[in-house]
């Protein structure tokens, strides 16, 4: 019988004032009562609206029937045929702007809660014991280079070994994952328990993982593919340089991006006594920006001991651009938020350190191209927040470094490799997706184009092949 509550179950959760202190999972997952009870809301529509917003076409209704069945293991079957990282997409996608979105149920009440149940499929898969060896297939014989190990990249990696390509990622860092591993943090994309086993996966399906290889400067893209003989390219580097407010004081002591925050404690574990990773300690941080990234140094300053963390913004409640659950987990946690106020320079002592930021008040305006009011300077308005640190988040590029030692590589204006809608460059054999085409976006929006770049390199290769 259908459940016709209003409302989703709630995910467990870590009291507020209790995880603001340590770096565990915040959410606990359903158990699986919860989730069968969650998934018997699936109207299972004929037209199937939900499926419409995901990027990488999940069959929701399909795996949500055999979750209300008990039947998980037929669910994640289900969810793996088109998403090869589920534990992460049930974790960390903006399911509230995409599949639940278009959910029936949302209507009249809240959606069915589609990516908790991805989740726990997914969780429920890696906690057995007895699970199925993972599959290998066949080779094909013919190779394929794969730029970075993010989203996109592991994405375009798992549809082409599935296809039967021989794949090799080759990945600057000296961990598989790019941003799952150094740009969100452990307490709500686990590293050892979700990342790490999804890459596993894929290993044991047969991608080979070079690790420490930074292209363009261990080897170029123009070697792989003359002296190396790949047959295609993928670039799935990512967005990593972070961007910049161009203020005074942006050199002083105590000002990071986000980006170099978080790498240091996600990746180089900074948080964590046993590894010998330098961060300096900080009691009153303000964090410039207000963006999932934003939300997550805040909650990461926290953890490391601050009393005081602002979320400085120069727009108001209502045009804030991080996701509502974590806008929310980062005020339960006592995250400050200092709204309607733009930074226009930070200060120093005498010593090269931050003593505080000066801020101007703020007025929305007329709506700019994208639909938000604009910001407006108040005339002598400008104040000082005291604080000791500067954590600037308010986005990041892609590097330089792979299109300028790239032949026949176009660029657009924001920095990114310019590529078609199939993911195909201007140079014969390189296909670009996610974020180091379009910048910084969604780890799903990565992985659909991920998936675009596997189906036209394996049309590339094909029509060689003919």
């Amino acid at each position: 019988m259908a459940n016709m509550k209003m409302e989703k179950n709630p995910m467990p959760e870590q009291e507020p004032l209790v995880r603001n202190k340590n770096f565990d999972e915040v959410a606990l997952g359903y158990t699986p009562e919860m989730a069968i009870d969650e998934a018997k809301r699936c109207l299972n529509c004929h037209n199937m609206p939900c499926r419409t917003g995901c990027p990488v076409s999940v069959r929701i209704p399909e795996f949500i029937a055999k979750v209300a069945e008990g039947d998980f293991d037929a669910a994640y079957e289900i969810v793996t045929s088109t998403n090869s990282l589920p534990a992460v997409c049930g974790r960390v996608c903006p399911q509230e702007k995409q599949c639940e979105s278009k959910c029936v149920r949302g209507i009249k009440g809240e959606p069915v809660g589609i990516g908790r149940l991805e989740r726990f499929v997914a969780d429920y898969h890696m906690s057995k014991e007895d699970k199925e060896p993972v599959k290998v297939p066949e080779s094909n014989g013919h190779r394929v280079a794969i730029i970075g190990s993010g989203p996109a990249s592991l994405t375009c990696a798992g549809d082409l070994r599935k296809m039967g390509y021989d794949v090799t990622i080759f990945e600057a860092f000296h961990k598989a994952g790019g941003v799952l591993v150094y740009g969100i943090p452990e307490f709500r994309l686990p590293k050892d328990k979700v990342v790490a086993v999804e890459v596993e996966n894929l290993k044991a399906m047969g991608v080979k993982i070079v690790t420490d290889a930074v292209i363009g400067k261990a080897i170029t893209i123009d070697e792989l593919l003359d002296d190396e003989k790949f047959e295609a390219v993928f670039i799935g580097s990512g967005a990593g340089l972070p961007q910049f407010l161009h203020i005074p004081g942006e050199n002083l002591l105590g000002v990071y991006s986000a980006n170099e925050l978080l790498t240091r404690v996600n990746l180089m574990k900074a948080y964590r006594d046993d590894y010998d990773t330098p961060i300096k300690r900080f009691n009153r941080v303000a964090v410039v920006g207000a963006g999932n990234v934003a939300m997550d140094a805040s909650r990461v300053a926290k953890r490391l001991g601050a009393e005081h963390v602002y979320i400085t913004y120069r727009r108001g409640r209502d045009e804030l651009p991080a996701r509502k659950e974590e806008v929310e987990h980062a005020e339960a946690e006592g995250i400050e938020f200092n709204l309607l106020n733009n930074p226009v320079a930070i200060i120093g002592d005498e010593n090269g350190h931050v003593k505080g930021i000066e801020l101007v008040k703020q007025e929305l305006g007329e709506p700019d191209e994208k639909g938000r009011r604009r910001p407006v300077p108040v005339e002598g308005s400008n104040w000082v927040l005291d604080v000791d640190t500067v954590i600037i988040a308010i986005g990041t590029s892609p590097n330089p470094l792979i299109r300028s030692t790239t032949k026949g590589l176009t660029v657009t204006k924001k920095g990114g490799i310019e590529a078609d809608e199939g993911g195909r460059t201007a140079r014969e054999g390189v296909f670009a997706g996610g974020d180091a085409v379009t910048g910084s976006a969604t780890v799903i929006l990565a992985m659909g184009a991920g998936k675009t770049g596997a189906k036209s390199i394996d049309e590339y290769i094909r029509s060689k092949n003919a």
